[in-house]
């Protein structure tokens, strides 16, 4: 009996030391090793590949998307697009929070709608509609043929943060117009914000929505 609880004894205070050393080394030591490693690594992809303006604040992450919206009216549901700013890809997924202005995650996903689905449809239609008319400028009339696929539809998560160079252009008119800038001071911002294929092949050329327009409200502060 005695020799039993001894044993049981040895086991239990063995576990626990084991406990002990396995939490300090993988619940501390481990995560303080990677942090450090990344932080002198990867800083900016560390703490969440923020964008900063000008003044050094951070006005959100260049992995998600943002909307630029103006404020609710009374009785309204969903707000207007705000056309002073370049606009993203449609989705539902992003809006305002109390957290940072800019989000609002409520959901992320694809819409799961087939290609002959009927809502899908008037959305892509409602959706073209729109970007005809709000970025015909008067001397600048844009057609339906002009307007690229990501301006009607949403990406498969719903948060995608860049448009295609073909959507940013067409904005182009309409942003200088509204910012009383020269359509060629805007054409040239989105050239220069306009990435290219990852090693020349991989994916599509696409501009961050984001640091455009961080750049764009940089501009305009000078202009």
């Amino acid at each position: 009996m005695n020799n039993s609880a001894v044993n049981t004894g040895r086991v239990l205070w063995a576990g626990l030391r084991a406990l002990l050393v396995l939490t300090v080394v993988c619940g501390v030591l481990y995560p303080l090793a990677v942090t450090a490693v990344a932080q002198l690594a990867l800083p900016g992809k560390a703490n969440g590949s923020e964008i900063k303006d000008a003044s050094g604040k951070a006005v959100g992450s260049e992995l998600i998307g943002q909307r630029y919206d103006l404020p609710l009216e009374n009785g309204e549901e969903t707000a207007a697009p705000d056309l002073r700013w370049f606009q993203p890809r449609p989705s539902n997924g992003l809006g305002t929070n109390s957290v940072n202005t800019q989000y609002s995650i409520i959901l992320s996903g694809a819409t799961n709608r087939s290609g002959d689905n009927t809502d899908l449809i008037r959305w892509v239609k409602d959706a073209k509609a729109a970007a005809v008319k709000d970025n015909s400028v008067p001397g600048h009339t844009v057609k339906p043929s002009d307007v690229p696929a990501d301006a009607v539809t949403s990406s498969g998560s719903g948060l995608d943060p860049h448009i295609s160079p073909e959507y940013a252009r067409l904005q182009v008119h309409r942003v200088a117009e509204r910012n009383h800038l020269t359509v060629a001071a805007v054409d040239e911002l989105v050239a220069d914000h306009t990435d290219d294929r990852i090693l020349g092949f991989i994916g599509e050329p696409r501009v961050n929505v984001l640091k455009l327009n961080t750049a764009l409200k940089d501009l305009v502060a000078k202009s």
